[in-house]
């Protein structure tokens, strides 16, 4: 079982990758609060605007390491992940649309994952490696479904369903799912993976993000019509905590398999509803039309495994809004 005691001496390490993102800049905060020593690798450790907001962390002075890493460079995880206790694999392509598929979003999703899982079994050290996947292996079955379906941790995207309707993403989430199981088993690693919705909240980083982009896209969007969808949304803060409860569960019990991460699932018109509500003097969009052109699900997915099993108390949709909208005007994407 892994300790509990954090890292409170700093003598616990753990990797983060693709640790400039979104959800990995949350996840880096967090560990360092508590105490652990962080190996995060980043593909330019002298990027400033992908590492200053990391090295500004309290506690990066003391605890935090940059490593250099290429997703599709075999071995080039090594030197993090040694002598680290737990890794968290967050680094992953994340794109709505894509001129090269296998090249831009399947071959880093998928070698990417394997060729950290490769470093992860050379040593001994690592005791769990925590996944940062997607429900996006999760609802695209292909099977039919209706309205008062409940998706859950079951549930498995079909890679044929996602290729026959140019689900690129979805199809890379769920090669690398598939290939990193096989590989976890066959080499006896103990591994979790996370699969987050819609993933808002304040963010990290100076870039903005395709999630957090799409909340910005609703403002001055005058009568621009966004597709109708459930918006499975969830926190990136809920989403960086459920990382490292499934790494080191508080209250001593172990984590294993996969855990849907959804705090809401809302009509996409609700969302800007309540954004209409929050901010009525911003310019956002009117409506969004009747289409499900980007078939997305309309169904709901199951929060029980994420709630009991690692603790996970969802934010509330309105609070995680208003703090995205705040966060995009503190950083100077909105000025209102």
């Amino acid at each position: 079982m892994i300790s509990t005691n954090g890292g409170g001496d700093g003598k616990v390490a753990v990797c983060v990758t693709g640790a400039s993102g979104f959800i990995a800049s949350w996840l880096v905060k967090l560990l360092l609060q508590r105490g652990y020593t962080v190996n995060a690798t980043v593909r330019d450790p002298s990027d400033e605007k992908k590492t200053t907001h990391l090295l500004g962390l309290d506690g990066a002075k003391e605890r935090l390491h940059l490593f250099k890493a290429n997703l599709l460079e075999e071995g080039s995880f090594d030197s993090a992940i040694e002598g680290c206790v737990g890794v968290f694999h967050t680094a992953s392509p994340v794109a709505l649309s894509t001129v090269d598929p296998q090249a831009e979003m399947i071959d880093p999703a998928v070698k990417g994952t394997l060729n950290v899982l490769k470093s992860c079994a050379k040593y001994p050290s690592v005791k769990r490696m925590v996944l940062t996947s997607s429900v996006a292996s999760v609802v695209y079955t292909g099977k039919p479904v209706d309205q008062d379906s409940v998706a859950d941790e079951t549930w498995l995207s079909d890679p044929e369903f996602c290729k026959e309707h140019k689900l690129w993403y979805p199809l890379g989430k769920t090669l690398a799912e598939m290939a990193a199981w096989d590989f976890a088993k066959e080499n006896g690693i103990d591994m979790v993976t996370i699969h987050p919705g819609f993933v808002i909240g304040p963010f990290l980083h100076p870039a903005l993000c395709t999630s957090v982009g799409m909340i910005l896209s609703l403002v001055n969007a005058g009568n621009k019509i966004y597709p109708k969808f459930h918006c499975w949304s969830v926190d990136v803060r809920d989403v960086a905590e459920a990382h490292i409860k499934a790494f080191d569960h508080e209250n001593q019990v172990s984590a294993s398999g996969r855990y849907c991460l959804v705090g809401s699932s809302v009509p996409f018109s609700q969302v800007l509803g309540i954004l209409h509500k929050l901010y009525p003097t911003l310019p956002l969009a009117d409506k969004c039309e009747e289409v499900n052109s980007l078939k997305l699900p309309e169904f709901e997915a199951s929060r029980e495994k994420a709630e009991d099993g690692l603790g996970i108390k969802f934010m509330p949709l309105e609070e995680s809004l208003k703090d995205t909208i705040e966060c995009l005007k503190e950083k100077g994407y909105l000025h209102f």
